[in-house]
Protein backbone atom coordinates (compact mmCIF):
# COMPACT_ATOMS: atom_id res chain seq x y z
CA UNK A 1 0.00 0.00 0.00
CA UNK A 2 2.87 2.58 0.84
CA UNK A 3 4.65 1.33 -2.64
CA UNK A 4 1.04 2.22 -4.52
CA UNK A 5 0.73 5.92 -2.73
CA UNK A 6 4.14 6.71 -3.84
CA UNK A 7 3.64 6.40 -7.21
CA UNK A 8 0.28 7.73 -7.40
CA UNK A 9 2.37 11.00 -5.70
CA UNK A 10 4.74 10.52 -8.39
CA UNK A 11 2.50 10.76 -10.97
CA UNK A 12 0.41 13.36 -9.85
CA UNK A 13 4.03 15.50 -9.76
CA UNK A 14 4.98 14.12 -13.24
CA UNK A 15 1.38 15.69 -14.18
CA UNK A 16 2.11 18.98 -12.24
CA UNK A 17 5.50 19.32 -14.54
CA UNK A 18 3.39 18.72 -17.62
CA UNK A 19 1.02 21.42 -16.96
CA UNK A 20 3.17 23.82 -15.95
CA UNK A 21 5.34 23.14 -19.47
CA UNK A 22 1.91 23.42 -21.31
CA UNK A 23 0.99 26.48 -19.94
CA UNK A 24 4.72 27.76 -20.38
CA UNK A 25 4.21 26.47 -24.14
CA UNK A 26 0.94 28.47 -24.59
CA UNK A 27 3.52 31.71 -23.61
CA UNK A 28 5.64 30.96 -26.16
CA UNK A 29 4.09 29.64 -29.06
CA UNK A 30 6.00 32.53 -31.01
CA UNK A 31 8.66 30.41 -32.27
CA UNK A 32 8.65 26.64 -33.81
CA UNK A 33 11.63 25.90 -32.66
CA UNK A 34 10.53 26.11 -29.09
CA UNK A 35 7.83 24.08 -30.13
CA UNK A 36 9.48 21.16 -31.14
CA UNK A 37 11.90 21.36 -28.69
CA UNK A 38 9.13 21.54 -26.21
CA UNK A 39 7.31 18.48 -27.76
CA UNK A 40 10.44 16.29 -27.74
CA UNK A 41 10.90 16.84 -24.06
CA UNK A 42 7.70 15.90 -23.28
CA UNK A 43 8.17 12.87 -25.48
CA UNK A 44 10.83 12.21 -23.63
CA UNK A 45 9.22 12.71 -20.31
CA UNK A 46 6.58 10.57 -21.32
CA UNK A 47 8.99 7.54 -22.13
CA UNK A 48 10.61 7.84 -18.96
CA UNK A 49 7.14 7.96 -16.54
CA UNK A 50 5.76 5.09 -18.91
CA UNK A 51 9.08 3.15 -18.19
CA UNK A 52 9.00 4.06 -14.18
CA UNK A 53 5.47 2.93 -14.02
CA UNK A 54 6.18 -0.23 -15.58
CA UNK A 55 9.29 -1.20 -13.32
CA UNK A 56 7.13 0.23 -10.34
CA UNK A 57 4.11 -2.08 -11.35
CA UNK A 58 6.91 -5.20 -11.88
CA UNK A 59 7.78 -4.25 -8.53
CA UNK A 60 5.27 -4.38 -7.25
CA UNK A 61 4.09 -8.03 -8.41
CA UNK A 62 7.01 -9.52 -7.70
CA UNK A 63 6.27 -8.23 -4.29
CA UNK A 64 3.21 -9.71 -4.22
CA UNK A 65 4.06 -12.92 -5.04
CA UNK A 66 6.65 -13.09 -2.90
CA UNK A 67 4.08 -12.46 -0.15
CA UNK A 68 1.38 -14.59 -1.35
CA UNK A 69 3.92 -17.34 -1.51
CA UNK A 70 5.08 -16.42 2.22
CA UNK A 71 1.97 -16.32 3.34
CA UNK A 72 0.41 -19.13 1.76
CA UNK A 73 3.36 -20.94 3.30
CA UNK A 74 2.99 -19.71 6.56
CA UNK A 75 -0.30 -21.06 6.29
CA UNK A 76 0.30 -24.27 5.35
CA UNK A 77 2.43 -24.82 8.05
CA UNK A 78 0.30 -22.95 10.83
CA UNK A 79 -2.48 -25.51 9.38
CA UNK A 80 0.16 -28.27 9.81
CA UNK A 81 0.71 -27.60 13.16
CA UNK A 82 -3.12 -26.85 14.23
CA UNK A 83 -3.94 -30.44 12.58
CA UNK A 84 -0.87 -32.21 14.84
CA UNK A 85 -2.30 -30.29 17.90
CA UNK A 86 -6.12 -31.57 17.04
CA UNK A 87 -4.40 -34.76 16.37
CA UNK A 88 -2.81 -34.91 20.18
CA UNK A 89 -5.71 -33.55 21.69
CA UNK A 90 -7.90 -36.32 20.07
CA UNK A 91 -5.92 -39.17 21.53
CA UNK A 92 -5.72 -36.91 24.75
CA UNK A 93 -9.82 -36.97 24.99
CA UNK A 94 -9.70 -40.99 23.68
CA UNK A 95 -7.17 -41.89 26.22
CA UNK A 96 -9.28 -39.39 28.89
CA UNK A 97 -12.77 -41.37 27.41
CA UNK A 98 -11.05 -45.03 28.29
CA UNK A 99 -10.05 -43.90 31.76
CA UNK A 100 -13.55 -42.50 32.52
CA UNK A 101 -15.12 -46.09 31.17
CA UNK A 102 -12.94 -47.68 33.45
CA UNK A 103 -13.15 -45.46 36.48
CA UNK A 104 -17.22 -45.43 36.17
CA UNK A 105 -16.89 -49.66 35.98
CA UNK A 106 -15.08 -49.42 39.27
CA UNK A 107 -16.86 -46.81 40.72
CA UNK A 108 -19.97 -48.88 39.50
CA UNK A 109 -18.37 -52.44 41.25
CA UNK A 110 -17.43 -50.26 44.23
CA UNK A 111 -21.04 -48.56 45.15
CA UNK A 112 -22.63 -52.47 44.77
CA UNK A 113 -20.72 -53.53 47.48
CA UNK A 114 -21.23 -50.26 49.39
CA UNK A 115 -24.80 -50.82 48.50
CA UNK A 116 -24.57 -54.53 50.29
CA UNK A 117 -22.12 -53.52 53.58
CA UNK A 118 -25.63 -50.82 53.56
CA UNK A 119 -27.85 -54.00 53.35
CA UNK A 120 -25.81 -55.83 56.11
CA UNK A 121 -25.81 -53.24 58.81
CA UNK A 122 -29.55 -52.27 57.59
CA UNK A 123 -30.31 -56.02 58.74
CA UNK A 124 -28.24 -55.82 61.96
CA UNK A 125 -29.73 -52.61 62.70
CA UNK A 126 -33.03 -54.71 62.58
CA UNK A 127 -31.83 -57.39 64.48
CA UNK A 128 -30.41 -55.14 67.42
CA UNK A 129 -33.72 -53.28 67.61
CA UNK A 130 -35.31 -56.91 67.71
CA UNK A 131 -33.14 -57.46 70.65
CA UNK A 132 -33.57 -54.16 72.14
CA UNK A 133 -37.33 -54.65 72.45
CA UNK A 134 -37.12 -58.58 73.61
CA UNK A 135 -34.96 -56.48 76.53
CA UNK A 136 -37.57 -54.25 77.52
CA UNK A 137 -39.89 -57.18 77.67
CA UNK A 138 -37.47 -58.90 79.94
CA UNK A 139 -37.15 -55.53 82.41
CA UNK A 140 -41.24 -56.05 82.32
CA UNK A 141 -41.02 -59.46 83.65
CA UNK A 142 -38.23 -58.86 85.79
CA UNK A 143 -40.65 -56.02 87.27
CA UNK A 144 -43.21 -58.53 87.67
CA UNK A 145 -40.65 -61.35 89.25
CA UNK A 146 -39.87 -58.30 92.11
CA UNK A 147 -44.15 -58.32 92.71
CA UNK A 148 -43.85 -62.27 92.85
CA UNK A 149 -41.12 -62.35 95.35
CA UNK A 150 -42.93 -60.48 97.51
CA UNK A 151 -45.07 -63.41 98.99
CA UNK A 152 -43.06 -65.32 102.18
CA UNK A 153 -43.79 -68.50 101.05
CA UNK A 154 -44.56 -70.09 97.28
CA UNK A 155 -44.99 -73.60 97.06
CA UNK A 156 -43.61 -75.42 93.48
CA UNK A 157 -42.91 -78.09 92.04
CA UNK A 158 -40.08 -80.45 93.77
CA UNK A 159 -36.60 -81.74 91.82
CA UNK A 160 -35.07 -81.95 88.73
CA UNK A 161 -38.13 -81.86 86.46
CA UNK A 162 -39.00 -78.37 88.04
CA UNK A 163 -35.32 -77.86 87.43
CA UNK A 164 -35.63 -78.62 83.84
CA UNK A 165 -38.81 -76.63 83.47
CA UNK A 166 -37.68 -73.33 84.62
CA UNK A 167 -34.27 -74.21 82.23
CA UNK A 168 -36.40 -74.21 79.09
CA UNK A 169 -38.88 -71.28 80.36
CA UNK A 170 -36.00 -68.56 80.42
CA UNK A 171 -32.94 -70.11 78.59
CA UNK A 172 -32.75 -70.68 75.14
CA UNK A 173 -31.46 -74.30 74.19
CA UNK A 174 -27.75 -73.66 73.62
CA UNK A 175 -27.28 -72.04 77.45
CA UNK A 176 -27.99 -75.14 79.40
CA UNK A 177 -27.85 -78.55 79.74
CA UNK A 178 -29.00 -81.65 81.69
CA UNK A 179 -27.22 -85.04 83.33
CA UNK A 180 -23.45 -82.77 82.70
CA UNK A 181 -20.82 -85.25 83.27
CA UNK A 182 -17.15 -84.54 84.15
CA UNK A 183 -13.97 -86.12 83.71
CA UNK A 184 -14.18 -87.74 86.62
CA UNK A 185 -17.52 -89.45 85.87
CA UNK A 186 -19.78 -87.68 88.15
CA UNK A 187 -22.82 -86.11 86.45
CA UNK A 188 -24.19 -82.69 87.67
CA UNK A 189 -28.31 -82.31 87.08
CA UNK A 190 -27.61 -79.49 85.18
CA UNK A 191 -24.77 -76.49 83.99
CA UNK A 192 -25.87 -73.49 82.60
CA UNK A 193 -23.59 -72.06 79.70
CA UNK A 194 -22.46 -68.26 80.73
CA UNK A 195 -20.21 -66.86 77.82
CA UNK A 196 -17.33 -69.75 77.61
CA UNK A 197 -17.79 -71.32 81.19
CA UNK A 198 -19.99 -73.70 83.04
CA UNK A 199 -22.63 -72.81 86.39
CA UNK A 200 -23.24 -75.71 87.74
CA UNK A 201 -26.57 -76.43 89.23
CA UNK A 202 -27.40 -79.30 91.70
CA UNK A 203 -31.28 -80.04 92.59
CA UNK A 204 -30.50 -83.27 95.02
CA UNK A 205 -31.79 -81.78 98.38
CA UNK A 206 -31.78 -83.67 101.33
CA UNK A 207 -35.69 -83.89 102.65
CA UNK A 208 -35.74 -86.77 105.28
CA UNK A 209 -34.43 -85.01 108.10
CA UNK A 210 -36.76 -81.98 107.12
CA UNK A 211 -40.03 -83.62 106.80
CA UNK A 212 -38.90 -85.06 110.77
CA UNK A 213 -38.84 -82.17 111.56
CA UNK A 214 -41.81 -80.59 110.53
CA UNK A 215 -43.30 -83.20 111.78
CA UNK A 216 -41.78 -83.61 115.10
CA UNK A 217 -44.30 -83.74 118.41
CA UNK A 218 -42.56 -82.10 120.79
CA UNK A 219 -39.39 -79.27 121.19
CA UNK A 220 -36.47 -81.59 121.52
CA UNK A 221 -37.96 -83.49 119.15
CA UNK A 222 -38.06 -80.51 116.66
CA UNK A 223 -34.47 -79.48 117.99
CA UNK A 224 -33.09 -82.33 117.10
CA UNK A 225 -34.17 -83.34 113.39
CA UNK A 226 -33.11 -79.35 112.76
CA UNK A 227 -29.88 -80.61 113.70
CA UNK A 228 -29.57 -83.68 111.48
CA UNK A 229 -30.67 -81.83 108.72
CA UNK A 230 -28.49 -79.02 109.18
CA UNK A 231 -25.53 -81.85 109.04
CA UNK A 232 -27.42 -83.19 106.08
CA UNK A 233 -27.33 -80.17 104.44
CA UNK A 234 -24.03 -79.26 105.20
CA UNK A 235 -22.95 -82.10 103.90
CA UNK A 236 -24.92 -81.43 100.89
CA UNK A 237 -22.93 -78.28 100.47
CA UNK A 238 -19.40 -80.00 100.71
CA UNK A 239 -20.37 -82.56 98.07
CA UNK A 240 -21.48 -79.95 95.86
CA UNK A 241 -18.06 -77.85 96.08
CA UNK A 242 -16.03 -81.13 95.90
CA UNK A 243 -17.51 -82.53 92.95
CA UNK A 244 -19.29 -79.63 90.48
CA UNK A 245 -16.90 -76.49 91.19
CA UNK A 246 -13.71 -77.30 88.95
CA UNK A 247 -12.21 -74.54 87.00
CA UNK A 248 -9.54 -76.78 85.58
CA UNK A 249 -12.97 -78.06 83.45
CA UNK A 250 -14.29 -74.64 82.50
CA UNK A 251 -16.77 -74.08 85.45
CA UNK A 252 -17.08 -70.60 87.54
CA UNK A 253 -15.67 -71.16 91.06
CA UNK A 254 -19.30 -71.53 92.47
CA UNK A 255 -22.16 -73.61 92.06
CA UNK A 256 -25.40 -73.33 92.57
CA UNK A 257 -27.42 -75.15 95.04
CA UNK A 258 -31.68 -75.48 94.35
CA UNK A 259 -33.88 -76.20 97.12
CA UNK A 260 -36.79 -77.47 95.35
CA UNK A 261 -39.89 -75.94 97.38
CA UNK A 262 -39.94 -72.28 98.48
CA UNK A 263 -41.06 -73.55 101.97
CA UNK A 264 -38.05 -75.28 102.64
CA UNK A 265 -35.60 -72.56 101.72
CA UNK A 266 -37.56 -70.33 104.06
CA UNK A 267 -36.99 -72.67 107.01
CA UNK A 268 -33.49 -74.02 105.73
CA UNK A 269 -31.90 -70.10 104.71
CA UNK A 270 -34.18 -67.32 106.19
CA UNK A 271 -35.51 -68.80 109.20
CA UNK A 272 -32.31 -70.48 110.56
CA UNK A 273 -32.36 -69.21 114.38
CA UNK A 274 -32.54 -72.54 116.48
CA UNK A 275 -28.64 -72.26 116.66
CA UNK A 276 -27.51 -68.57 117.20
CA UNK A 277 -24.41 -70.20 118.27
CA UNK A 278 -23.95 -71.81 115.21
CA UNK A 279 -22.59 -70.78 111.86
CA UNK A 280 -25.58 -70.35 109.76
CA UNK A 281 -26.17 -72.17 106.60
CA UNK A 282 -25.82 -68.98 104.20
CA UNK A 283 -22.96 -68.29 106.18
CA UNK A 284 -21.64 -71.39 105.25
CA UNK A 285 -22.73 -72.24 102.28
CA UNK A 286 -20.98 -68.81 101.00
CA UNK A 287 -18.06 -69.77 102.40
CA UNK A 288 -17.61 -72.68 100.32
CA UNK A 289 -18.83 -70.89 97.16
CA UNK A 290 -21.86 -72.39 96.58
CA UNK A 291 -25.06 -70.45 96.43
CA UNK A 292 -28.39 -71.35 97.84
CA UNK A 293 -32.03 -70.50 95.32
CA UNK A 294 -35.44 -71.04 96.17
CA UNK A 295 -37.85 -71.43 92.51
CA UNK A 296 -38.32 -68.14 92.39
CA UNK A 297 -34.68 -66.96 93.54
CA UNK A 298 -33.80 -69.33 90.68
CA UNK A 299 -36.09 -68.04 88.38
CA UNK A 300 -35.13 -64.13 89.09
CA UNK A 301 -31.23 -65.94 88.35
CA UNK A 302 -31.67 -66.89 85.21
CA UNK A 303 -33.59 -63.90 84.10
CA UNK A 304 -30.51 -62.27 85.18
CA UNK A 305 -28.50 -64.89 83.35
CA UNK A 306 -30.83 -64.64 80.20
CA UNK A 307 -29.91 -60.55 80.25
CA UNK A 308 -26.43 -61.19 80.30
CA UNK A 309 -26.75 -63.47 77.06
CA UNK A 310 -28.96 -61.18 75.44
CA UNK A 311 -26.08 -58.35 76.32
CA UNK A 312 -23.28 -60.55 74.82
CA UNK A 313 -25.33 -61.31 71.69
CA UNK A 314 -25.80 -57.33 71.50
CA UNK A 315 -22.28 -57.14 71.67
CA UNK A 316 -21.50 -59.79 69.02
CA UNK A 317 -24.23 -58.02 66.52
CA UNK A 318 -22.68 -54.22 68.03
CA UNK A 319 -18.89 -55.55 66.90
CA UNK A 320 -20.23 -57.40 63.98
CA UNK A 321 -21.89 -54.20 62.86
CA UNK A 322 -19.11 -52.09 63.72
CA UNK A 323 -16.91 -54.69 61.20
CA UNK A 324 -19.02 -53.74 58.76
CA UNK A 325 -19.35 -49.72 59.47
CA UNK A 326 -15.40 -50.45 59.35
CA UNK A 327 -16.08 -52.35 55.90
CA UNK A 328 -18.51 -49.45 54.84
CA UNK A 329 -16.06 -47.09 55.96
CA UNK A 330 -12.49 -48.87 53.74
CA UNK A 331 -15.20 -49.25 50.53
CA UNK A 332 -16.21 -45.30 50.45
CA UNK A 333 -12.33 -44.79 50.63
CA UNK A 334 -11.55 -46.52 47.90
CA UNK A 335 -14.76 -44.87 46.15
CA UNK A 336 -13.06 -41.36 47.33
CA UNK A 337 -9.56 -42.48 45.95
CA UNK A 338 -11.11 -43.50 42.39
CA UNK A 339 -13.44 -40.12 42.84
CA UNK A 340 -10.67 -38.28 43.11
CA UNK A 341 -8.42 -39.87 40.26
CA UNK A 342 -11.38 -39.09 37.79
CA UNK A 343 -11.19 -35.42 38.83
CA UNK A 344 -7.59 -35.26 38.57
CA UNK A 345 -7.93 -36.60 35.26
CA UNK A 346 -11.34 -34.40 34.52
CA UNK A 347 -8.60 -31.46 35.48
CA UNK A 348 -5.61 -32.94 32.83
CA UNK A 349 -8.06 -32.85 30.01
CA UNK A 350 -9.88 -29.50 30.42
CA UNK A 351 -6.27 -27.78 30.91
CA UNK A 352 -5.56 -29.12 28.01
CA UNK A 353 -8.61 -28.07 26.08
CA UNK A 354 -7.78 -24.84 27.29
CA UNK A 355 -4.76 -24.66 26.25
CA UNK A 356 -5.85 -26.14 22.31
CA UNK A 357 -8.39 -23.55 22.47
CA UNK A 358 -6.10 -20.62 23.04
CA UNK A 359 -3.18 -22.15 20.29
CA UNK A 360 -6.58 -22.45 17.87
CA UNK A 361 -8.01 -18.73 18.71
CA UNK A 362 -4.08 -17.16 17.84
CA UNK A 363 -4.35 -19.34 14.96
CA UNK A 364 -7.33 -18.12 14.16
CA UNK A 365 -6.32 -14.01 14.44
CA UNK A 366 -2.95 -14.97 12.38
CA UNK A 367 -5.04 -16.31 9.58
CA UNK A 368 -7.31 -13.32 9.42
CA UNK A 369 -4.25 -11.31 9.60
CA UNK A 370 -3.26 -13.08 5.99
CA UNK A 371 -6.60 -12.67 5.01
CA UNK A 372 -6.34 -8.81 5.12
CA UNK A 373 -3.62 -8.60 3.12
CA UNK A 374 -4.43 -7.14 -0.78
CA UNK A 375 -4.77 -10.08 -3.53
CA UNK A 376 -5.04 -9.82 -7.20
CA UNK A 377 -7.47 -6.97 -7.40
CA UNK A 378 -5.04 -4.47 -6.59
CA UNK A 379 -3.06 -5.88 -9.52
CA UNK A 380 -6.04 -4.51 -11.75
CA UNK A 381 -6.12 -1.57 -10.24
CA UNK A 382 -2.40 -0.89 -10.79
CA UNK A 383 -2.99 -1.81 -14.74
CA UNK A 384 -5.99 0.85 -15.10
CA UNK A 385 -3.22 3.66 -14.91
CA UNK A 386 -2.53 4.42 -18.29
CA UNK A 387 1.09 2.99 -19.83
Amino acid sequence: MEVASLLLLFILVILAVILLLRLSSRKDAGTSESALLFQQQVDALRGEVNQNLKNTADTLVTSLKNTTDVVFKSLQSTTETVNQQLTTVTAQLSSVTSQLQNNTGQMGSRLDNAAKVIQDVQNKLGELGHATQEIKELGQSVSKLEEMLKAPKLRGGLGELLLEDLLKQVLPANAYGVQYRFKGGQAVDAIIRLADRLVPVDSKFPLENFQKMLGAKSEQEKKSSARLFRTDVKKHIDAIAGKYILPDEGTYDFALMYIPAENIFYETIIKDESFPDDEGLQTYANSRHVIPVSPNSFYAYLRVIALGLKGLQIERSAKEIFQNLELLGTELRKFNDVFETLGSQLNNAKNNYDKADKQLAGLTEKFKTVQSIPDSGDKKQLDAFPS
